[in-house]
Protein backbone atom coordinates (compact mmCIF):
# COMPACT_ATOMS: atom_id res chain seq x y z
CA UNK A 1 0.00 0.00 0.00
CA UNK A 2 2.55 2.18 0.88
CA UNK A 3 4.71 1.55 -2.12
CA UNK A 4 1.44 2.20 -4.60
CA UNK A 5 0.39 5.63 -2.91
CA UNK A 6 4.31 6.54 -2.76
CA UNK A 7 4.32 5.83 -7.05
CA UNK A 8 0.81 7.56 -7.30
CA UNK A 9 2.67 10.90 -5.51
CA UNK A 10 5.69 10.90 -7.36
CA UNK A 11 3.52 10.92 -10.81
CA UNK A 12 1.65 13.79 -9.37
CA UNK A 13 4.50 15.61 -8.62
CA UNK A 14 5.86 14.73 -12.22
CA UNK A 15 2.66 16.03 -13.52
CA UNK A 16 2.72 19.57 -11.83
CA UNK A 17 6.67 20.25 -12.71
CA UNK A 18 5.46 19.17 -16.42
CA UNK A 19 2.78 21.70 -16.00
CA UNK A 20 5.45 24.68 -14.67
CA UNK A 21 7.89 23.69 -17.38
CA UNK A 22 5.18 24.47 -19.88
CA UNK A 23 4.08 27.46 -17.93
CA UNK A 24 7.15 28.80 -17.69
CA UNK A 25 8.00 28.02 -21.16
CA UNK A 26 4.86 29.84 -22.32
CA UNK A 27 6.17 33.22 -20.45
CA UNK A 28 9.59 32.46 -21.83
CA UNK A 29 7.99 32.67 -25.60
CA UNK A 30 5.84 35.44 -24.66
CA UNK A 31 8.60 37.62 -23.55
CA UNK A 32 10.82 36.78 -26.47
CA UNK A 33 7.63 38.06 -28.94
CA UNK A 34 7.22 41.06 -26.68
CA UNK A 35 11.08 42.29 -26.73
CA UNK A 36 10.96 41.48 -30.06
CA UNK A 37 8.06 43.73 -31.08
CA UNK A 38 10.24 46.32 -28.70
CA UNK A 39 12.74 45.94 -30.90
CA UNK A 40 10.61 46.24 -34.12
CA UNK A 41 8.72 49.25 -32.59
CA UNK A 42 12.08 51.14 -31.57
CA UNK A 43 13.38 49.97 -35.71
CA UNK A 44 10.53 51.21 -36.70
CA UNK A 45 9.98 54.62 -35.10
CA UNK A 46 14.16 54.80 -36.14
CA UNK A 47 13.97 55.00 -39.55
CA UNK A 48 10.53 56.09 -39.66
CA UNK A 49 11.49 59.51 -37.87
CA UNK A 50 14.86 59.52 -40.63
CA UNK A 51 13.35 59.02 -43.53
CA UNK A 52 10.69 61.66 -42.26
CA UNK A 53 12.85 64.26 -41.56
CA UNK A 54 15.34 63.26 -44.67
CA UNK A 55 11.67 63.93 -46.73
CA UNK A 56 11.11 67.41 -44.80
CA UNK A 57 14.26 68.59 -45.34
CA UNK A 58 14.49 68.48 -49.10
CA UNK A 59 10.74 69.26 -49.59
CA UNK A 60 11.25 72.51 -47.12
CA UNK A 61 14.85 72.81 -49.95
CA UNK A 62 12.71 72.25 -52.99
CA UNK A 63 9.92 75.02 -51.89
CA UNK A 64 12.46 77.75 -50.93
CA UNK A 65 13.01 80.36 -53.24
CA UNK A 66 15.92 80.00 -56.11
CA UNK A 67 16.00 76.45 -55.20
CA UNK A 68 15.33 75.34 -58.39
CA UNK A 69 18.01 77.57 -59.79
CA UNK A 70 20.58 75.60 -57.82
CA UNK A 71 22.39 72.71 -57.96
CA UNK A 72 22.04 72.29 -54.57
CA UNK A 73 18.58 70.76 -55.49
CA UNK A 74 19.54 68.27 -57.76
CA UNK A 75 22.33 67.01 -55.22
CA UNK A 76 20.05 67.06 -52.24
CA UNK A 77 17.44 64.79 -54.70
CA UNK A 78 20.02 62.90 -55.88
CA UNK A 79 21.59 62.15 -52.45
CA UNK A 80 17.73 61.29 -51.10
CA UNK A 81 17.20 58.26 -53.12
CA UNK A 82 20.61 56.13 -51.81
CA UNK A 83 19.87 57.14 -48.32
CA UNK A 84 16.10 55.92 -48.52
CA UNK A 85 17.12 52.72 -49.83
CA UNK A 86 19.67 52.00 -46.82
CA UNK A 87 17.04 53.28 -44.49
CA UNK A 88 14.94 50.81 -45.41
CA UNK A 89 17.32 48.09 -46.26
CA UNK A 90 18.60 48.54 -42.39
CA UNK A 91 14.91 48.43 -41.13
CA UNK A 92 13.90 45.13 -42.65
CA UNK A 93 17.23 43.34 -42.10
CA UNK A 94 16.83 44.39 -38.05
CA UNK A 95 13.33 43.10 -38.26
CA UNK A 96 14.39 39.76 -39.61
CA UNK A 97 17.25 39.39 -37.42
CA UNK A 98 15.62 40.40 -34.12
CA UNK A 99 16.88 40.87 -30.84
CA UNK A 100 20.67 39.76 -29.80
CA UNK A 101 23.02 40.71 -27.94
CA UNK A 102 24.29 44.41 -28.37
CA UNK A 103 21.86 45.20 -31.53
CA UNK A 104 20.64 47.91 -29.63
CA UNK A 105 24.07 49.90 -29.72
CA UNK A 106 24.46 49.09 -33.16
CA UNK A 107 20.91 49.99 -34.25
CA UNK A 108 21.90 53.54 -32.51
CA UNK A 109 24.67 53.67 -34.09
CA UNK A 110 23.65 52.79 -37.20
CA UNK A 111 20.39 55.63 -37.18
CA UNK A 112 22.52 58.30 -35.96
CA UNK A 113 25.40 58.09 -38.74
CA UNK A 114 22.48 57.90 -41.04
CA UNK A 115 21.22 61.01 -40.03
CA UNK A 116 24.45 62.68 -39.83
CA UNK A 117 24.91 61.99 -43.32
CA UNK A 118 21.26 62.95 -43.86
CA UNK A 119 22.17 66.13 -42.49
CA UNK A 120 25.53 66.20 -44.37
CA UNK A 121 23.77 65.84 -47.59
CA UNK A 122 20.09 67.22 -47.28
CA UNK A 123 20.65 70.17 -45.22
CA UNK A 124 21.33 73.60 -46.04
CA UNK A 125 24.74 72.86 -45.33
CA UNK A 126 25.16 71.46 -48.77
CA UNK A 127 23.51 74.47 -50.49
CA UNK A 128 25.79 76.51 -48.36
CA UNK A 129 28.64 74.95 -49.35
CA UNK A 130 28.40 75.85 -52.98
CA UNK A 131 29.06 79.94 -51.72
CA UNK A 132 31.39 79.27 -48.70
CA UNK A 133 34.48 76.86 -48.15
CA UNK A 134 33.47 77.53 -44.49
CA UNK A 135 30.26 75.61 -44.72
CA UNK A 136 31.81 73.00 -47.20
CA UNK A 137 34.51 72.43 -44.77
CA UNK A 138 31.77 71.68 -42.18
CA UNK A 139 29.73 69.35 -44.52
CA UNK A 140 33.01 67.27 -45.24
CA UNK A 141 33.98 67.04 -41.60
CA UNK A 142 30.67 65.76 -40.59
CA UNK A 143 30.82 63.22 -43.82
CA UNK A 144 33.99 61.74 -42.55
CA UNK A 145 34.44 62.45 -38.64
CA UNK A 146 31.14 62.09 -37.53
CA UNK A 147 28.66 60.01 -40.26
CA UNK A 148 31.33 57.66 -41.17
CA UNK A 149 32.77 56.10 -37.67
CA UNK A 150 29.09 55.81 -36.76
CA UNK A 151 28.08 53.80 -39.67
CA UNK A 152 30.92 51.98 -38.85
CA UNK A 153 30.30 50.76 -35.81
CA UNK A 154 26.19 49.99 -36.35
CA UNK A 155 27.94 46.83 -38.54
CA UNK A 156 25.19 47.76 -41.63
CA UNK A 157 26.55 44.99 -43.94
CA UNK A 158 25.24 42.16 -42.69
CA UNK A 159 21.93 43.52 -41.47
CA UNK A 160 21.55 44.56 -45.24
CA UNK A 161 21.77 41.50 -46.76
CA UNK A 162 19.29 39.79 -44.14
CA UNK A 163 16.69 42.37 -45.81
CA UNK A 164 16.74 39.88 -49.18
CA UNK A 165 14.69 37.06 -49.22
CA UNK A 166 16.48 33.83 -48.98
CA UNK A 167 17.58 32.87 -52.29
CA UNK A 168 18.72 36.07 -53.00
CA UNK A 169 20.83 36.10 -49.88
CA UNK A 170 22.38 32.70 -51.23
CA UNK A 171 23.15 34.17 -54.64
CA UNK A 172 25.25 37.24 -52.46
CA UNK A 173 26.84 35.33 -50.52
CA UNK A 174 27.95 32.86 -53.46
CA UNK A 175 29.16 36.54 -55.38
CA UNK A 176 31.31 36.99 -52.15
CA UNK A 177 33.05 33.57 -51.91
CA UNK A 178 34.69 34.23 -55.68
CA UNK A 179 38.23 34.52 -54.97
CA UNK A 180 38.49 38.01 -57.00
CA UNK A 181 36.06 39.53 -54.68
CA UNK A 182 37.57 38.31 -51.35
CA UNK A 183 40.99 39.26 -52.77
CA UNK A 184 39.87 42.71 -53.38
CA UNK A 185 37.66 43.02 -50.30
CA UNK A 186 40.63 41.79 -48.21
CA UNK A 187 43.34 44.39 -49.43
CA UNK A 188 40.37 47.33 -49.26
CA UNK A 189 39.56 46.63 -45.63
CA UNK A 190 43.47 46.52 -44.40
CA UNK A 191 44.29 49.05 -42.01
CA UNK A 192 47.09 50.64 -44.30
CA UNK A 193 44.74 50.53 -46.89
CA UNK A 194 42.30 52.46 -45.44
CA UNK A 195 44.90 55.22 -44.55
CA UNK A 196 46.59 55.67 -47.65
CA UNK A 197 42.86 55.90 -49.70
CA UNK A 198 41.56 58.31 -47.05
CA UNK A 199 44.87 60.44 -47.03
CA UNK A 200 45.22 60.98 -50.62
CA UNK A 201 41.48 61.34 -50.75
CA UNK A 202 41.70 64.18 -48.36
CA UNK A 203 44.62 65.94 -50.14
CA UNK A 204 43.55 65.54 -53.62
CA UNK A 205 40.26 67.15 -53.54
CA UNK A 206 41.88 70.17 -52.36
CA UNK A 207 43.67 69.97 -54.97
CA UNK A 208 42.45 74.02 -56.03
CA UNK A 209 41.98 72.47 -60.07
CA UNK A 210 39.76 69.32 -58.65
CA UNK A 211 38.12 71.28 -55.73
CA UNK A 212 37.29 74.05 -58.41
CA UNK A 213 35.77 71.43 -60.38
CA UNK A 214 34.06 70.22 -57.92
CA UNK A 215 31.95 73.04 -57.83
CA UNK A 216 31.42 73.77 -61.24
CA UNK A 217 30.26 70.25 -61.76
CA UNK A 218 27.65 68.87 -60.10
CA UNK A 219 28.61 65.25 -60.97
CA UNK A 220 32.60 66.18 -60.33
CA UNK A 221 30.76 67.11 -56.67
CA UNK A 222 29.01 63.91 -56.20
CA UNK A 223 31.60 62.14 -56.99
CA UNK A 224 33.91 64.10 -54.37
CA UNK A 225 31.74 63.35 -51.70
CA UNK A 226 31.49 59.38 -52.48
CA UNK A 227 35.27 59.31 -52.15
CA UNK A 228 35.54 61.35 -48.99
CA UNK A 229 33.06 59.16 -47.48
CA UNK A 230 34.17 56.09 -48.95
CA UNK A 231 37.28 56.18 -47.85
CA UNK A 232 36.47 57.69 -44.46
CA UNK A 233 34.65 54.30 -44.34
CA UNK A 234 37.35 52.13 -45.05
CA UNK A 235 39.69 53.99 -43.11
CA UNK A 236 37.28 53.88 -39.39
CA UNK A 237 36.64 50.46 -40.64
CA UNK A 238 40.80 49.33 -40.63
CA UNK A 239 40.55 51.26 -37.24
CA UNK A 240 37.64 48.85 -35.91
CA UNK A 241 39.58 45.87 -37.25
CA UNK A 242 42.70 46.27 -35.79
CA UNK A 243 40.84 47.11 -32.37
CA UNK A 244 38.90 43.83 -32.71
CA UNK A 245 42.22 41.97 -32.93
CA UNK A 246 44.02 43.79 -30.08
CA UNK A 247 46.28 45.88 -32.00
CA UNK A 248 45.46 48.88 -30.40
CA UNK A 249 48.85 50.21 -31.01
CA UNK A 250 48.51 50.40 -34.48
CA UNK A 251 44.84 52.14 -34.06
CA UNK A 252 46.65 54.76 -32.22
CA UNK A 253 49.57 54.87 -34.73
CA UNK A 254 47.42 55.18 -37.71
CA UNK A 255 45.12 58.04 -35.98
CA UNK A 256 48.38 59.99 -34.74
CA UNK A 257 49.75 60.30 -38.34
CA UNK A 258 46.10 61.32 -39.59
CA UNK A 259 46.06 64.34 -36.70
CA UNK A 260 49.63 65.55 -38.78
CA UNK A 261 48.70 65.31 -42.25
CA UNK A 262 45.24 66.70 -42.04
CA UNK A 263 46.66 69.41 -39.44
CA UNK A 264 49.39 70.37 -42.16
CA UNK A 265 46.55 70.31 -44.58
CA UNK A 266 44.26 72.46 -42.70
CA UNK A 267 47.54 74.95 -41.82
CA UNK A 268 48.67 75.02 -45.21
CA UNK A 269 44.91 76.38 -46.01
CA UNK A 270 44.59 79.00 -42.61
CA UNK A 271 47.96 80.10 -43.72
CA UNK A 272 47.67 81.02 -47.64
CA UNK A 273 48.52 84.41 -48.52
CA UNK A 274 45.98 84.03 -51.01
CA UNK A 275 42.90 82.09 -51.47
CA UNK A 276 43.00 78.96 -53.42
CA UNK A 277 39.88 78.71 -54.84
CA UNK A 278 38.65 81.75 -57.22
CA UNK A 279 34.87 80.37 -57.19
CA UNK A 280 34.15 81.60 -53.79
CA UNK A 281 35.71 84.95 -54.67
CA UNK A 282 32.21 85.89 -55.97
CA UNK A 283 30.20 83.93 -53.75
CA UNK A 284 32.12 85.09 -49.53
CA UNK A 285 31.55 88.58 -50.18
CA UNK A 286 27.94 87.99 -49.54
CA UNK A 287 27.93 86.87 -46.34
CA UNK A 288 30.60 89.47 -44.81
CA UNK A 289 33.24 87.52 -45.79
CA UNK A 290 36.36 87.59 -48.28
CA UNK A 291 37.35 84.81 -50.34
CA UNK A 292 40.62 84.71 -47.77
CA UNK A 293 39.07 85.41 -44.63
CA UNK A 294 36.46 82.84 -45.60
CA UNK A 295 39.02 80.20 -46.46
CA UNK A 296 41.10 81.19 -43.20
CA UNK A 297 38.31 79.68 -41.43
CA UNK A 298 37.79 76.56 -43.22
CA UNK A 299 41.41 75.82 -42.75
CA UNK A 300 40.49 76.26 -39.21
CA UNK A 301 37.69 73.97 -38.98
CA UNK A 302 39.50 71.13 -40.68
CA UNK A 303 42.70 72.06 -38.35
CA UNK A 304 41.39 72.83 -34.93
CA UNK A 305 37.70 70.52 -34.31
CA UNK A 306 38.75 67.57 -37.07
CA UNK A 307 42.09 67.05 -34.99
CA UNK A 308 40.84 67.14 -31.87
CA UNK A 309 38.12 64.01 -32.83
CA UNK A 310 41.12 62.37 -34.09
CA UNK A 311 43.33 62.92 -30.52
CA UNK A 312 40.09 62.38 -28.75
CA UNK A 313 40.13 58.51 -29.92
CA UNK A 314 43.69 58.44 -29.97
CA UNK A 315 43.97 58.89 -26.25
CA UNK A 316 41.08 56.49 -25.38
CA UNK A 317 42.67 53.95 -27.42
CA UNK A 318 46.20 55.06 -25.91
CA UNK A 319 45.00 54.12 -22.23
CA UNK A 320 43.25 50.96 -23.27
CA UNK A 321 46.76 50.00 -24.94
CA UNK A 322 48.13 50.73 -21.98
CA UNK A 323 45.91 49.26 -19.46
CA UNK A 324 45.89 45.81 -21.59
CA UNK A 325 49.79 45.76 -21.75
CA UNK A 326 50.22 46.44 -18.16
CA UNK A 327 47.60 43.53 -17.31
CA UNK A 328 49.42 41.29 -19.80
CA UNK A 329 52.82 42.02 -18.33
CA UNK A 330 51.26 41.39 -14.33
CA UNK A 331 52.64 38.47 -13.27
CA UNK A 332 50.11 35.43 -13.12
CA UNK A 333 51.22 33.38 -10.82
CA UNK A 334 51.91 33.94 -7.01
CA UNK A 335 54.33 32.00 -4.63
CA UNK A 336 53.23 31.21 -1.12
CA UNK A 337 54.93 32.47 1.58
CA UNK A 338 57.20 30.87 3.78
CA UNK A 339 56.20 30.38 7.65
CA UNK A 340 58.24 28.84 10.44
CA UNK A 341 61.28 29.23 11.30
CA UNK A 342 64.41 27.18 10.52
Amino acid sequence: MRVRARDSMVRRLSAVRMRAGGLRAGVLRAGGLRAGGVLAGGVRRAVGLSIALTLSSVAAHAHSPGAAATSGGDSELGALLPLAICALLFFAGSLRLGWTAGRGLRIAAFVSGWLALALALLSPIDTMGADLFSAHMVQHEVLMLVAAPLLVLGHPLPVFLWAFPASARRRIASACRLSTVQTVWATLTQPLSGWLLHAAALWGWHAPALFEAALEHPWVHTLQHLTFLLTALLFWNGLLRSRSTGNDGASVLYLFTTTVHSGVLGALITCATHPWFPHYRETAPAFGFSALEDQQLGGLIMWIPGSLVYVGIGLFLLARWVSTSSQQLRPTSTYPCRHGGG
